[in-house]
């Protein structure tokens, strides 16, 4: 495996960096304009958040108005909220006070660890079946793997996800139906989005060796002796691996930003749970902080993959 050309790292990150600030900025300010757009009082709702509705009254949310300047233009609450985030820092929720980076950072950490339990569990399984099929074409495991990939596809997430807790945790009683903070509370719903990414992963995997195998490259190196574990082994994973990591980069920037509906079925406290609860309490903080440190996680994954994907490319750059 040749190194990865220092040329190619450097156009990569500056590229990366130029991004990741254009994303920040416009991200910060379209979800800024948005909340502030949404219909209802935004110290009606925040006092809701802290308070509860029953104990909301005209008094309570005048109180908010005043503490949180909310009577000041918009626009000189972001031009705040800008200086604020220029010396690193992201503010504070609105409705319980607490750090927004603190409070991200618990929240993210729940989600990244159910998106990669997920991923992994998904490779587990589409790597092999994926190879597979595309080693034996048309043959037993082919058609089965197919099956499995449209019975996948067809199965929303919350109704695979009601599936697995009534047969694992109501009939089998091997996971318990949802919470958090012991490892097997996290069984349950990566099982759910892993099993749901695997069968598209499959297909992925499949269609990437079925053209390897194919290639002219592929057919030469069996000619000449070698064993067909060795040739798909030392020919076949690298030039399948650049679409599989591409793929995969992709449905995990997807799982951590769009697993709200799986982490509310299994009670999960993750970072979309928690953007959807700021948007209706009107923590503007927290959903400005939240969105941009997933637009800045998209953007870090994207430049992960890239350089992963020049690292393993055997058609990749080399210095000269």
């Amino acid at each position: 495996m040749t190194g990865l050309p220092l040329s190619a790292v450097v156009g990569v990150l500056s590229q990366r960096l130029v991004q990741a600030l254009m994303v920040a900025l416009l991200v910060a300010g379209l979800c800024f304009l948005m909340v502030q757009s949404l219909p209802g009082d935004i110290a009606f709702r925040i006092a809701a958040g802290r308070y509860g509705y029953d104990y909301v009254t005209a008094e309570a949310a005048s109180a908010v108005r005043h503490e949180l300047g909310l009577a000041e233009s918009a626009l000189s609450r972001f031009g705040d909220w800008l200086a604020a985030l220029l010396q690193g820092d992201l503010g504070s929720s609105l409705v319980t006070g607490a750090p927004v980076v603190g409070e991200i950072g618990h929240h993210l950490g729940a989600t990244l660890s159910l998106a990669l339990a997920a991923v992994v569990l998904a490779l587990l399984l589409a790597l092999p079946l994926g190879s597979l099929s595309a080693l034996h074409p048309g043959g037993l495991c082919d058609r089965l793997t197919l099956a499995w990939s449209v019975l996948m596809r067809a199965l929303p997430p919350f109704l695979l996800g009601l599936v697995l807790m009534v047969l694992l945790s109501v009939e089998l009683g091997w996971f318990s139906a949802a919470g958090h903070g012991e490892g097997h509370n996290l069984w349950l719903p990566a099982l759910t989005l892993g099993l749901g990414l695997s069968g598209v992963l499959a297909r992925v995997v499949r269609e990437s060796v079925l053209t390897v195998v194919q290639s002219d490259y592929y057919r030469f190196a069996l000619t000449k002796g070698l064993s067909p574990v060795r040739v798909f082994l030392r020919h076949g994973l690298r030039n399948t691996g650049v679409s599989v990591i591409a793929y995969t980069s992709v449905q995990l920037v997807l799982l951590i930003e769009g697993v709200v509906v799986v982490e509310s079925l299994f009670a999960w406290p993750g970072i979309g749970h928690t953007l959807v609860h700021a948007i209706f309490w009107r923590d503007v903080p927290m959903v400005q902080g939240t969105v941009l440190v997933l637009a800045a996680l998209f953007v870090l994954l994207n430049t992960l993959t890239d350089l992963l994907c020049f690292a393993i490319d055997p058609r990749g750059p080399k210095e000269s």
